[in-house]
């Protein structure tokens, strides 16, 4: 008897079925497919005498291609009555746990736009290895070493400069 590593998420209440993942994916690669063919059309997407094809061309036709396989996933997620055995995409437990990494990942993302990717990183690795209880001070010397680290390997030896923050312009980074 195996569960998996899972520790308790079969006991958690199903938030979403695989027939409803199903449909709400194909939905929305249909409509993503939807733009991608009407842009291809407005800058267009035929073939010019001497040139080629014109810009939209290969847009066009994977689009045709994407929308035409999202359309079979539709039609076999609506025919399919009856769930294969456990149907369950997603439990409450589940969804809880990719919660806990989605919202701070989120956060490290806005806290780049004005803190720089250096300090955004130094917090965001600071942050998860305390909440994952590393002693205090391995978590600081992990999370300032990294970003250290990472300055020196872009902004020095592969001189690829990536976004900073007031901090590292009054250091004159």
């Amino acid at each position: 008897m195996s569960n998996h590593g899972s520790s308790g998420a079969e006991d958690s209440t199903a938030l979403v079925s695989n027939r409803t993942m199903d449909i709400v994916v194909a939905a929305l690669f249909i409509a993503l497919a939807s733009i991608y063919m009407f842009d291809s059309w407005r800058i267009g997407f035929g073939w010019v005498d001497g040139q080629g094809p014109a810009a939209g061309f290969f847009p066009f036709w994977i689009a045709i291609v994407m929308g035409a396989a999202s359309i079979v996933n539709l039609v076999r997620a609506f025919a399919r009555l009856e769930p294969d055995g456990d149907d369950t995409f997603v439990t409450r437990t589940q969804f809880g746990r990719v919660l806990l990494v989605l919202v701070p990942t989120a956060g490290y993302v806005l806290l780049i736009q004005f803190a720089g990717i250096y300090v955004a990183s130094a917090i965001f690795i600071i942050g998860f290895m305390l909440a994952s209880k590393e002693p205090p001070l391995r978590s600081l010397a992990v999370g300032l070493g990294v970003p250290v680290a990472l300055f020196f390997m872009f902004e020095k030896w592969f001189l690829v400069p990536l976004p900073k923050g007031p901090l590292e312009a009054i250091f004159g980074l």
